[in-house]
């Protein structure tokens, strides 16, 4: 019987993590694998994922694999979009620069699947230099690749989803900090008003990254690698540009103490996204060129709430928490009162 002591959930998770019993499961899918020389536990939440990386020598060289463990069964979702993505234009040779990891297979036994570890930087770590506004440009024009791709899935992210996500949340903040309470409900009262009262008809629904921020792009030289696929859904594209722009935020208030910090690059960000996305609907006389920016807009202040909970959750960052809520009620008041 296999030990299930480091995840009850994941009752293999062990056998994962041996490399004699890795390198017998491995062998049905990559044929040319010679042997697993290393396998390192990379990320685990109990109950719910895990992920592996495998240094494994194949008889083409040495290569390194991330197997993705889910509890609940195989992401077969993930492992298809991302093979889709791959098929259709997202190669690691893709002219653009614009790439995927690749898809290797998945491991039945283990409720895992495969796929080739990428190089490079995370965004992160650049977006703060001189090379942050050309790299915004760049990851704009990436994100425009990525809702053009016409990949379709079941899961449909929302605006109310997104608002649910709010209310489901928030109050957790409150019961932490009660003194907060009733700023947080007029915060949330001000996101339905905005939502629902300003915010026009949104864009037709495109696959979406819906996790779609800095540490989710590796730089590698010319090459940018979009990761971490697992989310990716149909909705509005929006949301996408949105949640980038407030991570962005997050981090200048953050690393510089000043959430205006990159302004540049989130400008950079969302008006090439938008330039692209006008010239692109050029030929449709009923396209609006003020719904775009109003709805990206309102994914921006929605995700920056969202941080309020986020901050809660990472001891380095509870320092922030009231500065970000703050910054959340001068963004909203503004918008509610325009």
């Amino acid at each position: 019987m296999p030990d299930s002591s480091l995840d009850p959930k994941i009752p293999f998770l062990q056998d994962a993590l041996d490399s004699h019993q890795a390198q017998g499961q491995l062998q049905s899918t990559l044929p040319n694998l010679r042997a697993v020389t290393a396998s390192t536990l990379v990320r685990h939440k109990p109950g719910r994922r895990a992920l592996i990386e495998y240094q494994i020598d194949t008889l083409d060289g040495p290569l390194t694999l991330l197997g993705k463990i889910r509890a609940k069964g195989t992401d077969w979702k993930s492992y298809e979009v991302q093979q889709a993505l791959w098929n259709q234009g997202f190669a690691a040779d893709s002219p653009d620069g614009f790439s995927v990891p690749e898809p290797l297979g998945v491991v039945l036994d283990w409720q895992m699947w495969l796929q080739r570890k990428v190089p490079g930087i995370p965004a992160t770590d650049i977006l703060p230099t001189p090379a942050g506004i050309p790299l915004a440009r760049s990851m704009a024009t990436l994100a425009r690749k990525l809702h053009h791709t016409a990949i379709p899935t079941t899961q449909a992210h929302t605006l109310a989803d997104e608002l649910r996500i709010l209310h489901d949340r928030l109050p957790l903040v409150a019961d932490q900090h009660p003194q907060w309470r009733s700023r947080i409900e007029i915060i949330l009262q001000h996101c339905d008003t905005f939502a629902t009262t300003l915010y026009p008809t949104s864009q037709p629904p495109t696959l979406i990254h819906r996790d779609f921020y800095p540490d989710q792009i590796l730089v590698d030289h010319h090459r940018l690698w979009l990761v971490d696929l697992d989310l990716c859904c149909q909705g509005d594209p929006a949301l996408d540009i949105g949640n980038f722009m407030a991570h962005i935020t997050e981090q200048s208030l953050r690393q510089m103490g000043d959430s205006a910090a990159m302004d540049a690059q989130v400008a950079t960000l969302r008006d090439t996204f938008i330039q692209a996305w006008i010239s692109s609907s050029a030929a449709d006389p009923t396209a609006d060129p003020n719904q775009l920016p109003m709805a990206i807009e309102l994914y921006n202040v929605l995700s920056l709430v969202r941080h309020i909970h986020i901050s809660t959750r990472i001891p380095s960052r509870r320092h922030l928490t009231e500065e970000i809520l703050i910054l959340c009620e001068i963004r909203l008041q503004k918008l509610v009162l325009a």
